[in-house]
């Protein structure tokens, strides 16, 4: 039995009464994740939709949380640290994870950028250590699949293509996702999506 941990986080739901407005991000994670669950019914599946429900943005009292030795941490520390222990916590159990994303402004959502800042930290998912020169952090987390799907409103952002200087969406993914214990990535893009009413979410 494996654990499938899905990420969405378009701001967009899957589903609206004008369907020009469905998340097309969404909407393929979604296919994926139901062709999953009938091949593998036995797998636990853990689901955030961190565009619609996005967790706190990092604060100065967090970050003197997470330096406070957890011994010495006050109440009010563990309970700012709180949402990021149950994140590290599901990132930690999944084998496969399902992170669906737009492209917004040619990067990530604001919200999903949130979920990786409570879940890249010291001490739980990297460490550091000065003696390895110029490579001081050190990924905790290994072993785990990455299931990239993305969707934009223009095309060409892979490698060699006509726009690969402007995709910072798939590049800060692959940057990031080691942080979650990441070995092995699989992209999934649909691009060259209608804009500007309908949308590209």
């Amino acid at each position: 039995m494996s654990t499938l941990l899905h990420i969405d986080s378009s701001v967009r739901a899957a589903t609206n009464p004008n369907p020009d407005h469905d998340s097309i991000s969404k909407n393929v994670a979604r296919r994926f994740i139901d062709t999953w669950k009938q091949n593998r019914p036995e797998d636990e599946y853990i689901y955030r939709d961190v565009g619609v429900n996005p967790p706190a943005f990092i604060t100065q009292d967090w970050i003197g949380a997470v330096f406070t030795p957890e011994e010495n941490r006050t109440p009010a520390q563990q309970e700012t640290l709180a949402l990021s222990d149950t994140l590290i916590a599901e990132v930690s159990a999944a084998d496969v994870i399902v992170i669906s994303s737009p492209m917004y402004n040619y990067g990530m959502p604001a919200q999903l950028k949130a979920w990786f800042d409570q879940i890249v930290r010291i001490g739980k998912t990297f460490d550091f250590d000065l003696e390895r020169g110029d490579f001081p952090l050190q990924p905790l987390l290994s072993g785990k699949t990455l299931i990239i799907v993305t969707s934009s409103g223009e095309f060409g952002f892979e490698k060699g293509g006509i726009r690969e200087e402007s995709g910072h969406l798939v590049p800060h993914l692959r940057t990031l996702s080691k942080y979650l214990g990441v070995d092995t990535i699989y992209e999934v893009a649909a691009e060259y999506l209608r804009i500007p009413d309908q949308g590209c979410h």
